[in-house]
């Protein structure tokens, strides 16, 4: 079994079906954190429900879906989570960090998800983090991915497995794989019903899907649209 880091948009969908075409048992977890895109909060049943009706065995491999309540990450962050500024400021080893960013977030949330999956008696944890394309955050890193599995297996005094399938893709390949998995429906479905956008706009359709189209996460979904296409 299996426990996902759901957020609803196109990587963690995309990781949903691989987890569902590799575990006998897959629950989700999503974080409600004052994030100004909440809008994927609102996509997630609709995608969860769409996905499992795709491949015959993934609805019966389906299982619950569980919620957080993770307002500490919007108090630390106060207004600037939903503020993202056009100027970030550049810290160590050339990263820039924006309003935005909370320092190791992927931490704290893989973090309540153990917690969450202990008491599932799950001891796999899957996220959708890559260090291809990930606008510099250091928490996106292999190592890092590697050091919190070390962290919460020490930390709570049993093993857990964190696993990370898209850790080596680039958007492009982040759709390839989807197409994989789940064909051309999959595809449709990350179209249509995710949700990447940084603004949490979803007024204008895009042939990569909705966004305000000038937000960094838009403009990595439409460049790794682009190349998938002509691939």
């Amino acid at each position: 079994s299996a426990l996902v880091l759901f957020s609803g948009g196109q990587d963690s969908t995309t990781v949903l079906a691989w987890a569902l075409n590799h575990y006998e048992a897959v629950e989700t977890v999503g974080f409600r954190y004052g994030q100004k895109h909440l809008v994927e909060m609102d996509r997630r049943p609709i995608i969860r429900e769409s996905i499992a009706e795709l491949v015959p065995n993934w609805k019966n491999r389906l299982g619950p879906d569980h919620i957080v309540e993770l307002d500490l990450i919007g108090q630390i962050a106060a207004g600037n989570i939903a503020s993202p500024t056009s100027r970030p400021q550049v810290s160590g080893e050339g990263f820039a960090a924006g309003r935005r960013y909370i320092p190791g977030r992927n931490l704290i949330m893989l973090s309540m998800c153990a917690s969450v999956a202990f008491r599932r008696d799950i001891h796999t944890l899957i996220c959708g983090t890559s260090e291809t394309e990930y606008s510099g955050y250091p928490d996106c890193r292999d190592a890092s991915m590697k050091a919190a599995e070390t962290a919460i297996s020490l930390s709570s005094g049993l093993v857990f497995k964190v696993e990370c399938p898209l850790m080596w893709l680039d958007k492009a390949g982040v759709w390839a794989l989807a197409q994989s998995l789940g064909g051309r429906e999959l595809v449709n479905i990350i179209l249509e019903e995710t949700h990447t956008c940084y603004l949490g706009s979803r007024g204008v359709r895009h042939d990569w899907g909705y966004g305000c189209g000038t937000c960094a996460a838009c403009q990595l979904r439409e460049k790794g649209w682009r190349e998938f296409c002509c691939r």
